[in-house]
């Protein structure tokens, strides 16, 4: 393990074999080996290698050519992360990344990392039908996506049979960025190297979601991160689709339609 230190789509306990997000009750897009994913390696602790993206992507006002999938539950521009016990945004050290579920996975005792970048037009369709429901007034037709999903990952030191399944899809039309999280099926938020229990996988220093821009000023925590409560993530939304966070990243639009009031800077309600 190395020292503690630092939107998507769902989360499923098996790869998913359907062609749209609606179909058998998945928010899931897509994913796996048939869809052409790359897999990261079984390694803990590990990440993808350095991805050039097809299409930059803009997150808070600073536009990327590359990105990371780290094992931790992470999605990093300019530099991988390892650390697998989360730290509270806004991080000091200025690093840009999105945490659909940050926490210490371990691949090796079970599950696996899978992403790609697609232009897909079944996919895009279906994409940018979501978008224009959460944000009715932002015109968009997805151009490109990046999808990424961890499937029914363990825990580091686990003595169980837990998995979570989550997925972040990061998509633009090249003039608007959005981040879409999903949730599909979480049962543990915590690694044994984290003061989890390693049995249950709960306890400790709990998973993070949410993003951090780098500027130590625009952050969002989804509530609950870092605590107990995250386990009921898959119940919880800003865009009143249990399961799923979807943002606007370009102009730090937080929320999409019927959603609760949360301050950007913390994690509360208002």
């Amino acid at each position: 393990m190395l020292p503690s230190g630092v939107f998507l789509l769902l989360i499923l306990g098996s790869v998913v074999d359907t062609n749209t997000s609606s179909e058998k009750g998945s928010l899931l897009y897509p994913y796996g080996p048939d869809q052409g994913d790359q897999t990261n390696p079984k390694h803990d602790d590990g990440t993808s290698e350095r991805i050039a993206l097809f299409t930059p992507f803009t997150f808070y006002g600073k536009t990327h050519e590359t990105l990371f999938v780290n094992n931790n539950g992470v999605i990093s521009f300019d530099e991988p992360v390892r650390e697998y016990t989360p730290d509270p945004f806004p991080l000091v050290d200025g690093r840009s990344f999105v945490a659909p579920y940050w926490a210490d996975v371990d691949n090796v005792l079970g599950g696996d990392i899978f992403y790609r970048q697609t232009t897909n037009a079944v996919l895009l369709g279906d994409i940018s039908r979501d978008i224009k429901q959460y944000f009715p007034e932002t015109l968009f037709t997805a151009t490109w996506a990046f999808v990424a999903t961890w499937d029914h990952v363990a825990y580091y030191g686990s003595t169980s049979t837990k998995g979570n399944t989550f997925q972040a899809v990061l998509t633009t039309d090249s003039k608007t960025f959005f981040i879409i999280l999903n949730y599909w099926d979480i049962q543990w938020t915590t690694g044994a190297a984290s003061d989890g229990d390693a049995e249950t996988g709960l306890g400790g220093i709990a998973a993070h979601a949410g993003f951090n821009s780098g500027d130590e000023t625009n952050f969002y925590n989804i509530p609950g991160s870092q605590t107990d409560a995250i386990i009921n993530i898959t119940a919880t939304s800003n865009v009143n689709v249990p399961g799923r966070w979807a943002f606007r990243v370009d102009n730090f639009q937080l929320t999409g339609v019927d959603s609760p009031k949360v301050n950007e800077d913390s994690d509360c309600w208002l």
